[in-house]
């Protein structure tokens, strides 16, 4: 790539990012990872990537998990690793591996963070990190016969000093520990931990940097966004997954479902994945939501500038009649769009003719980003729907460039002369478009 098409695709990417620099801004984020993270040699370039995450103005808390590390640590004694149903039992050895390893991986993490050297990402930084005794815990106790001793469960999290720090413009950093009233200390899943904390916190996301490798439906296509229903759904299939992807859709889920507006599963493997997901439309990895996050519905008048966005390279190849925003707005109620993130990627105009049995499919546009998957089809569809109820018996088309997509779907080739008189009469013969019926229903 010419230095030149670098700089060209930094400017684009950068001005692209920019509503979302905007959005999240202020924004409360609990972003979870495992020891497997810290112990990678690339962990630096996770720590970079949340340093630009805090400099952007969004308050972190960072919740870090240390299986790997508890486990060496049990290992070197030569003590016994014992799980039950995916959490580990937590004897009297290997909880002061716990403490052990929380601690070393804490204090690891705040190294980074206090990094500020000259021609590096952190230069400049300046990162204050608080961590301390901010969630309080009860014992797991004896289930299904299993005394799982000092692995523990989140009884409360102190909410108001966390927010303290944020507001201090300070990273609060969580181990996965916990402490009772009565002074004892628990292992905790960090898991359990950030889907709590961000409950509690209302945050705004909830991100769960996962081992696994991406979510992917039966043609091995990222899964890039489940409704909570989908999400529960999944887990009650049949379908067998990682086990670290089930936790974590566990975890997404039950946050979504106490206020928090979106989680996101992002695999660790592909650099820059935080980022990517954050910064960009489409992401990198699994959004979990139960907000509409792409919905087809009718426009307003709040619309208009997308759809200009929208059919604007269309009109300039000539692809569709150019429509003044006057014009839009006066029409805008003829409209339906599919919205994605708030950015405009459809949209379709259905105008009854003078008699009321004949009505024209006008401005069918797809973002060619977000071609070939059945948008186009679904704003057709909703387009007849919306027929339904009235006397429309036909549907027109006038098109230069996709006549082929129409006749796909049920339309043929008619005339001009069978046009309604006034659109008859409006007809560009320099455009010479072809018209195509469609007899509904």
């Amino acid at each position: 790539m010419s230095n030149k098409d670098w700089q060209k695709n930094f400017i684009e990417g950068f001005r692209q990012s920019a509503p979302y620099i905007h959005a999240h801004r202020g924004g409360t984020f609990v972003l979870a990872f495992g020891g497997e993270a810290v112990a990678d040699s690339r962990f630096a370039e996770l720590v970079h990537d949340i340093a630009l995450l805090h400099s952007l103005g969004i308050r972190l808390v960072l919740v870090h998990g240390a299986r790997p590390q508890i486990e060496t640590r049990l290992r070197a004694r030569g003590a016994r690793l014992e799980y039950a149903n995916g959490l580990r039992v937590t004897d009297d050895a290997a909880l002061e591996c716990v403490k052990e390893a929380a601690g070393t991986v804490r204090v690891e993490i705040e190294a980074l963070l206090s990094m500020g050297l000259a021609n590096t990402p952190m230069a400049g930084a300046r990162i204050g990190a608080s961590s301390g005794n901010f969630v309080t815990a009860r014992p797991l106790g004896i289930r299904d016969g299993v005394d799982y001793c000092h692995t523990g469960e989140v009884r409360r999290i102190d909410a108001g000093a966390i927010c303290q720090h944020l507001d201090s413009r300070r990273i609060v950093l969580l181990s996965p520990l916990g402490y009772s009233p009565t002074g004892e200390v628990f292992n905790l899943s960090a898991g359990e931990i950030a889907s709590t904390v961000a409950s509690k916190l209302q945050a705004d996301k909830l991100i769960l940097l996962t081992e696994a490798t991406d979510l992917r439906d039966g043609r091995r296509r990222l899964i890039s966004q489940l409704s909570l229903h989908d999400a529960s759904a999944l887990l009650e299939s049949r379908r067998k997954l990682p086990e670290d992807t089930t936790r974590h859709l566990q975890h997404a889920v039950q946050a979504c479902r106490k206020g928090v507006r979106r989680t996101h599963i992002v695999s660790r493997a592909k650099d820059g994945a935080l980022l990517l997901e954050l910064f960009t439309r489409d992401g990198s990895g699994t959004l979990v939501t139960a907000e509409i996050y792409e919905g087809l519905r009718e426009a307003v008048i709040e619309d208009v500038a997308g759809i200009l966005e929208l059919i604007k390279p269309l009109e300039a190849e000539g692809i569709l009649v150019k429509r003044s925003r006057e014009r839009l707005e006066m029409e805008i109620d003829h409209f339906l769009v599919i919205e994605r993130d708030g950015m405009t990627i459809g949209c379709a105009a259905l105008y009854p003719g003078e008699t009321g049995k004949l009505a024209e499919l006008a401005c069918l546009a797809v973002h060619p980003d977000y071609s070939n998957a059945g948008r186009g089809d679904a704003l057709l569809a909703a387009i007849e729907e919306r027929t339904a109820g009235l006397s429309i018996q036909q549907l027109f088309v006038l098109t230069t460039r996709t006549a082929h997509w129409f006749r796909e779907r049920g339309f043929v080739p008619g005339d001009i002369k069978q046009l309604p008189g006034r659109k008859k009469s409006l007809y560009n013969y320099q455009r010479n478009s072809k018209v195509y019926f469609k007899a509904l229903d």
